[in-house]
């Protein structure tokens, strides 16, 4: 099975921490995405921008309507993630709690799957 684990962070937390903590997180997660890779298990990982620079679209009636961000509403942001292959359930949660980013946000584990459920 596929899982995917998102990083869910605060928004403005990478601001607070500053440039030098936030580059020591940064080289953790690397490490973190280095030991993924030599397990095999690792599909892709990024890390996100902040939402500063993003976009959001929504179709409504065949007309797009674009927001930029940063927004006002929103509390937390998806900051990264990594896309495991091969792995069970209880193996993406293993993974999951080994991940650095879990002492400073919020894991969240999500199986790959088709947009409707059954």
């Amino acid at each position: 099975m596929s899982y995917m684990l998102l990083i869910v962070e605060p928004v403005g937390q990478r601001h607070e921490r500053g440039l030098e903590a936030g580059q020591q997180v940064y080289e953790r997660m690397l490490r973190f995405t280095e030991m993924l890779q030599q397990r095999g298990v690792l599909v892709a990982s990024n890390s996100l921008a902040s939402t500063k620079r993003a976009t959001r679209l929504t179709v409504r009636e065949g007309r797009p309507q674009l927001i930029d961000g940063p927004f006002a509403e929103a509390k937390e942001m998806v900051g990264g993630f990594f896309l495991l292959e091969g792995v069970s359930r209880e193996q993406a949660l293993a993974y999951a709690e080994q991940c650095p980013a879990a002492e400073w946000a919020t894991v969240e584990i999500r199986q790959v799957g088709p947009c409707f459920d059954d």
